[in-house]
């Protein structure tokens, strides 16, 4: 293969990690009969086939899944040597890919704008995934940074923690526990859960604490995000077990109230990861630092931005004669 492009491999390592030649064309703003012709050209020079579709499905073959390695090394060692290059620019410019859990959305932008502004020549890209992807792109070097609720124990990665995340049970104001002054763990098991999907950080978190308690919720309702979990609790489909971070306009407006149960809220925390062995970029080292130092006042204003309207609504109507 002595023939074999970087644009060639850039385009394989694609299609491999994502076993999909369209989401690999729109990874690389490419046409998807672009990326085939690429890979049939690799195909030509090995010798070999490196993909089978079966149905609607891409596989790797022995040969496409060894080829994918070697992509995978070369991609980092490009990686590599563009942070070297950054780094003797200095902070004027370079590129950071941050990767954060779902429920870090709702302050995450507030976190990007506020260091943009700083740096407007760096290039930022942000992916909002749940726990279980943000692992595995970390495990992966997809990503240069990731912001999390709890660092991964399955990979080598170097965590600091940055901020206070704290975890409450709501539900619905007219929910029968929520006009109760004290609720104790036990009075939550005949309770419908909504819960977050296998894979999800706030699913982690709920489970452990039902299980330190010796509960068995009679029933529960998964769903895939805080949002659809926040509307069938305003809904009274059932109660939930939601970082507090998510649900401030909901309980000012007076859509969701917290349950006074006791031991809550977990107060968890919030921490920015990387993998142990991986050189960061001086973009990277400079927004760890930035996260480390400013992070918790910028999450409080990010939480508190949407209830100034209605904080100052209320004061109004308190106000009139």
């Amino acid at each position: 293969m002595k023939n074999v492009t970087l644009r060639q491999l850039k385009v394989f390592e694609a299609v491999a990690r994502h076993l999909s030649f369209s989401r690999a064309a729109e990874e690389l703003h490419l046409s998807q009969p672009a990326v085939s012709m690429q890979v049939r050209q690799l195909e030509e020079m090995a010798g070999l086939p490196l993909t089978e579709q079966i149905g609607k499905k891409v596989f790797l073959t022995a040969g496409g899944a060894e080829l994918a390695r070697h992509a995978r090394v070369v991609a980092q060692q490009l990686r590599e040597a563009e942070a070297a290059f950054d780094a003797l620019k200095g902070l004027r410019s370079g590129r950071l890919v941050i990767g954060v859990v779902s429920t870090a959305k709702y302050f995450a932008p507030r976190l990007l704008a506020t260091f943009r502004a700083r740096h407007p020549e760096v290039e930022l890209r942000l992916g909002v995934h749940n726990r279980e992807l943000i692992v595995q792109q970390l495990a992966e070097n997809q990503i240069d940074l990731a912001i999390m609720g709890r660092p991964p124990q399955e990979i080598g990665t170097h965590s600091e923690s940055f901020a206070d995340h704290p975890l409450v049970i709501v539900a619905a104001p007219e929910h029968a526990l929520a006009g109760l002054r004290r609720i104790v763990p036990k009075d939550l098991e005949n309770e419908t859960f909504l819960i977050r999907e296998p894979g999800s950080g706030t699913r982690s978190a709920m489970e452990r604490y039902l299980s330190e308690h010796g509960i068995v919720p009679r029933q529960s309702l998964e769903m895939s995000s805080n949002e659809t979990i926040k509307q069938a609790a305003m809904a009274n489909m059932g109660i939930a077990f939601i970082s507090q971070h998510t649900v401030g306009l909901e309980m000012a407006v007076g859509r969701l109230a917290t349950l006074p149960v006791a031991g809550l809220p977990v107060m968890r925390r919030w921490y920015v990861v990387h993998l142990e062995d991986k050189h960061l970029s001086p973009v990277a080292l400079a927004f760890r630092k930035f996260l480390l130092e400013e992070g918790v006042p910028l999450i409080a204003a990010a939480v508190d931005s949407p209830l100034a309207p209605v904080r100052a609504a209320a004061r109004s109507r308190r106000a009139r004669p």
